[in-house]
């Protein structure tokens, strides 16, 4: 059996919606367990993942099978900064993932960052190993969420972006 040829393509206005939803189903499964209170309510999140998406539909890549999306990475507008990273619960642990940090840590380097940063909750030790798998060390571990309540702890991991070098019989075209 083949693998479906996947397709790396800017964000369109009129998937948001289904973007959102993708990213509400990765986030049930890979970061609620570790959340409660106001942070684990999915009406929430469901609306702040939405003004996230909408926010940065421009600086958002999409990874699609057979014009389906299956995940998507997004930027930030002010710094070399990656703020969503999310992949369809079925389809994880398939190299989508890794597809999309790759190509968005392309596009970073083209706009002149030499470095490349993100969080993640320090709880969620399966994003924290993948990170570490692409390049990304840890830098600081960060108390999220209002004073006094029980704070989260999050990650923030960085990686050395550098030109590609390679032989161009690279599989990684």
């Amino acid at each position: 059996m083949t693998a479906p040829e996947i397709i790396v393509r800017q964000a369109v206005a009129s998937e948001a919606e289904r973007l959102t939803d993708l990213a509400l189903l990765a986030w049930e499964r890979d970061l609620r367990p570790f959340l409660s209170g106001e942070a684990a309510s999915r009406q929430n999140e469901k609306r702040r993942l939405g003004m996230a998406v909408h926010e940065l539909l421009d600086r958002t890549i999409v990874a699609e099978i057979d014009g389906v999306p299956v995940g998507w990475c997004a930027r930030a507008r002010s710094r070399a900064y990656i703020p969503y990273l999310f992949v369809t619960p079925s389809l994880q642990n398939q190299g989508i993932g890794k597809l999309l940090l790759r190509r968005m840590e392309s596009i970073l380097e083209l706009e002149g960052a030499d470095r490349v940063q993100l969080d993640t909750l320090s709880d969620n030790v399966r994003a924290v190993n993948f990170y570490q798998h692409q390049g990304y060390r840890i830098l600081v571990l960060k108390r999220e969420g209002p004073q006094g309540s029980d704070p989260l702890l999050s990650i923030r991991l960085e990686k050395r972006l550098a030109p590609y070098r390679g032989s161009l019989e690279s599989d990684e075209d």
